[in-house]
């Protein structure tokens, strides 16, 4: 009887998982595999990891204890196991990322006969599909999204992991049990899972999506979706969500374009892999960013929350406490980080891929440069966000700014982000003045141009 392997990889779920009717059409038995990629966790932060591992245990829950989990190199590991189990071919979801093109290059040359087969992406239109007219891909959103619209993606694929028998060989050499959770201090994550997903959509269903299209910017309501997390792991398929947010109204159709951004950013990074690190637009390479001892101290601050900007810093503690960080409050952020501090957009994506539960690169990347302006925006580096009529705004009572920054919990009301009549004691004045920073900023804009 033939054997299959599914190697699990950004799919921790068995519904909607097509790599499944894929190994089901190739054999009737197959083993659940699962590799810790020693290149992945030494990136991933302890937030990502420990969320990690808490997916796996609730994965091979579903599969009644058969995941197994071994650890290294894939390109070693997976030709091992297939051929120890005597697979006749590895399914997988499609991986458009730099390292994982080139990871599964690897894996199918050191798999020799045995077939790699992908089925699917974690993506509701795999990169690189949606282009224009003349083959090339897009650079915008607006039309992205456009075109986007009119290829559609598939309907959820059904299946429930009842499909195939699955095998758990005990005695497979290096098969180890999915590691402890790390120290998070106290840092509060989401729960984790397939089930936990799908239970969060479902509320999100039923309680906040008439609100999204109106209070999704706000950072002192907890109108998101709260998916981001699990599109990340494939706890859940953007397919799923899709077909639930089928209707005309302004929120669901609010919904599908935040997904097409997803889809979008995971597009611009597979046509342009370099991106991951540097600028896409390539004139910013000659713009002038703060360094030495001074700027290391300005990054710092911001890093801990400490800049004296209410809005910024209840952003930054917002992340260190919960490994994530309001949408809206992330650009406010970056926008600090880059035009008020002048330093590179990739020391702050760094940090963020660092705490962020939900960090997943070509997002985190391409979110970082669409604010530095240094990305995919249209009208890029002159949009400078003001902190403190971004707070008044978005979080019009100050009730985000009070949660996270407990030495303004005693100011009331809208007063927390503008601190008129002083400062409490304990909380830093701003550590630069943002109109004159904005002049800078813009003015390195137009040294570049002329440059």
């Amino acid at each position: 009887m033939e054997t299959s392997i599914v190697w699990f990889r950004r799919d921790l779920r068995l519904t909607d998982l097509p790599t499944l009717l894929s190994a089901a059409d190739m054999s009737a038995r197959a083993v659940a595999l699962f590799v810790l990629d020693d290149r992945l966790l030494r990136s991933a932060g302890a937030v990502r990891r420990t969320f990690l591992y808490r997916c796996l245990r609730e994965l091979d829950a579903a599969l009644k204890g058969s995941l197994v989990v071994v650890e290294g190199d894939p390109a070693d590991l997976v030709p091992k196991v297939a051929s120890a189990v005597g697979a006749n071919s590895v399914h997988v979801s499609a991986d458009y990322g730099p390292y994982g093109a080139r990871r599964d290059a690897a894996v199918r040359k050191g798999l020799g006969d045995v077939d790699l087969v992908e089925t699917g992406s974690p993506y509701a239109v795999a990169p690189g599909r949606v282009r224009k007219d003349d083959g090339t891909p897009y650079k915008v959103f607006t039309p992205f999204r456009r075109a986007w619209y009119d290829h559609g993606w598939r309907a959820p694929a059904k299946t429930d992991g009842s499909s195939l028998k699955w095998l758990a060989p005990d005695d497979l050499d290096g098969r180890i049990q999915v590691p402890d959770d790390e120290d998070l201090g106290s840092t509060e994550l989401p729960a984790a899972g397939e089930a936990a997903a799908l239970e969060q959509w479902q509320s999100f269903l039923a309680n906040d999506l008439t609100r999204y299209d109106g209070e999704r910017n706000r950072a002192d309501l907890d109108s998101t979706s709260r998916m981001s997390v699990y599109l990340k792991y494939g706890c859940v398929h953007p397919r799923t969500l899709l077909a639930d947010v089928r209707g005309e109204d302004a929120s669901s159709a609010t919904l599908r374009s935040e997904l097409a951004w997803r889809d979008f950013y995971a597009d611009v990074l597979h046509h342009n892999p370099r991106s991951a690190r540097h600028n896409l637009d390539k004139k910013f390479d000659r713009i002038d960013y703060n360094t030495g001892a001074a700027a290391d101290k300005a990054f710092e601050a911001w890093r801990a929350g400490r800049t004296g900007f209410p809005i910024v810093d209840a952003g930054m503690r917002q992340l260190r406490a919960q490994g994530w960080m309001h949408n809206r409050v992330r650009m406010i952020t970056a926008s600090f980080l880059t035009k008020d501090l002048h330093l590179p957009w990739w020391r702050g994506a760094q940090h963020f891929m660092d705490l962020l539960v939900d960090g997943d690169l070509a997002s985190n990347q391409h979110g970082w440069q669409w604010t530095a302006g240094t990305g995919t925006d249209a009208a890029p580096y002159f949009r400078v966000f003001n902190p403190t009529t971004q707070g008044e705004k978005f979080d019009p009572d100050g009730e985000y700014v009070r949660r996270w920054v407990p030495e303004l919990r005693d100011v009331e009301g809208k007063a927390v982000h503008t601190l008129k009549t002083g400062r409490p004691n304990g909380y830093p004045e701003p550590i630069v003045d943002h109109k004159e920073e904005r002049l800078e900023a813009l003015a390195r804009y137009e040294q570049i141009k002329a440059r």
